[in-house]
């Protein structure tokens, strides 16, 4: 990999187009570049010493037990295309959030230089690049500590920063759930995870991670990044074209690994009422293998196994049998959300939940409960495991033309959950992608927990 064969280069270049942006942010800044519309909307990027940041990307291949993310950090974290000529598809690891989410904020048209004036705080602090130290490499025993540094570096540099409304209106982002940086403080020996987000000292700051729990107000969940990133919007309305047109002959899809173990489980279900699916021949409830308005399907359920990571970073793997069908299985894993989710909707697949943490609670900024309800299905977990509900039934048993009304509903979602790429035409940036969305959310929700302190 380039990065491997010369290291030197790689960060030169990148460290070259990042001082680019920052002077184009600069000139935002300091005037010479008036946008409109910002009443309200000001953030401030905190300058933060490159070893929060820049510094720890050096460190992409030292951590052999994850991953060696090295590749991963090419087009500012997008990833090495899937092939040459392409223009919007990259392998994208969502790992690389922060790195995608830091880009794009030097481009956001309402930065200011002075904090005061600042509605919010951005850190561009790489919090989970950081938490590998903690979680795969030799600080493994001092998780507790992950965080200390940067609030020393908050609290004696320019404390006036974080003392005007004691951390309430800073925010950062962090590329992993929010449950790998929820440890206990007082647990010793460390099970698992860093405990970030359990310091009191952030406990006023905004995080946007991966997948939030259920109950701390500071935590907001934001799409996975996906593969898919156009420059403009001619490469966007091309895609949408394609996944509108896209014969949809299998009814449902499951993309993922698991479900081998014995104990019941979801995934296990899922894998068993597909194997025992045929084509043209499954027999449900209501005794044929046909949807309620009589429409067959020449494939009822497809597996796509993607066991150890192999789908991860080849999106035709995956990408392709979603075209073809009309629900994405969406099932809890080792946590409850799944990238996959994302996937499903770029391709226009309709999203089908088992539990609420899955995506109901989590995206309420890119998935608000109206269009939630309009274009996804839910089915209990347990009903499926434990009380013998099959998931084929429950789908042909929802009418064509709802059907229709959920994927065009869904296919009005894309936009909204992919990250469109970095320097990307005016035309595209009309159209709020999820980084305009969370920087929108993020303000909102600083605006009114500093409106309820009386901060302002």
């Amino acid at each position: 990999m380039a990065c491997k064969s010369n290291p030197n280069l790689f960060f030169f270049f990148f460290l070259f187009t990042i001082f680019i942006e920052l002077r184009f942010a600069q000139q935002i800044s300091r005037g010479e570049i008036v946008p409109k519309d910002c009443n309200g909307r000001w953030i401030h990027i905190r300058n933060l010493p490159s070893r929060f940041n820049l510094d720890l990307l050096s460190n992409c291949s030292e951590y052999p037990i994850f991953d060696e993310f090295c590749p991963y950090l090419a087009n500012h974290g997008l990833g090495q295309k899937t092939h040459n000529r392409s223009h919007s598809w990259y392998r994208t690891d969502p790992s690389m959030l922060e790195l995608i989410f830091h880009r794009r904020m030097l481009e956001y048209p309402c930065l200011t230089s002075d904090p005061d004036s600042a509605n919010a705080i951005y850190l561009p602090y790489y919090a989970s690049i950081d938490a590998l130290k903690y979680l795969y490499g030799p600080e493994v025993n001092s998780s507790a500590e992950h965080g200390l540094e940067l609030f020393d570096f908050l609290h004696h540099n320019q404390p006036e920063i974080w003392n005007r409304r004691g951390g309430h209106d800073h925010f950062l982002v962090m590329a992993r759930p929010a449950w790998d940086f929820s440890q206990p403080l007082e647990n010793d020996p460390p099970i698992w995870g860093t405990s970030f987000l359990e310091l009191p000292e952030f406990f006023n700051v905004t995080a946007l991670t991966l997948e939030g729990r259920a109950w701390p107000w500071q935590e907001q969940a934001i799409p996975y990044p996906t593969s898919f990133h156009p420059p403009n919007i001619a490469f966007l309305e091309s895609w949408l074209q394609r996944v509108k047109r896209s014969k949809r002959s299998t009814l449902m899809l499951f993309a993922g690994g698991g479900g081998i173990s014995t104990t019941p489980n979801i995934r296990r279900s899922i894998r068993d009422e597909c194997k025992n699916s045929t084509d043209g021949d499954y027999i449900s409830n209501s005794g044929n293998g046909r949807n309620r308005d009589g429409s067959p399907y020449s494939n009822l359920c497809e597996v796509v196994d993607c066991s150890n990571g192999i789908c991860e970073h080849d999106p035709v793997r995956y990408l392709r049998p979603m075209l073809q069908a009309t629900f994405c299985l969406q099932p809890p894993g080792d946590t409850p959300t799944r990238r996959s989710t994302f996937d499903g909707i770029l391709a226009g697949c309709i999203p089908v939940f088992f539990e609420d943490l899955s995506g109901k609670s989590q995206y309420k900024w890119h998935l608000p409960d109206k269009e939630f309800a309009e274009s996804t299905v839910t089915i209990p977990k347990e009903d499926v495991v434990f009380k013998g509900v099959k998931i084929l039934d429950v789908l042909m048993g929802i009418p064509r033309a709802r059907i229709r009304r959920m994927r065009e509903k869904v296919i009005e979602l894309i936009p909204k959950v992919m990250y469109r790429k970095h320097g990307s035409s005016l035309g595209l940036r009309t159209k709020k992608d999820a980084v305009d969305i969370a920087i929108e959310g993020t303000l909102q929700k600083i605006g009114m927990r500093v409106q309820e302190l009386n901060l302002e």
